[in-house]
């Protein structure tokens, strides 16, 4: 199983969902990523739990950063304080 998060225009993440393995070939479909990007009519890019793909697990609110092929978590509050 693998994740993979969905982004807005801005490249930020809007929903992560569960779906097929990178590896995996089902009815021909081997690139999943573009498979359920066209599915939503939104950018869909994989996303990990242990950091190996992305620099982070994506959640809701992240943003990509496309220079760096990295997901970046949302500053919190507590960061703008400083």
């Amino acid at each position: 199983m693998a994740h993979y998060a969905f982004l807005d225009v801005n490249n930020v993440v809007t929903e992560v969902i569960t779906g097929r393995n990178e590896w995996e070939v089902v009815d021909g479909i081997s690139d999943w990523e573009s498979y359920y990007g066209n599915l939503r009519g939104q950018r869909c890019l994989r996303t990990s739990y242990n950091g190996n793909i992305r620099g982070c697990y994506a959640g809701i609110g992240y943003t990509y950063d496309e220079a760096n092929d990295v997901f970046v978590p949302p500053a919190s509050v507590d960061d703008h304080d400083n």
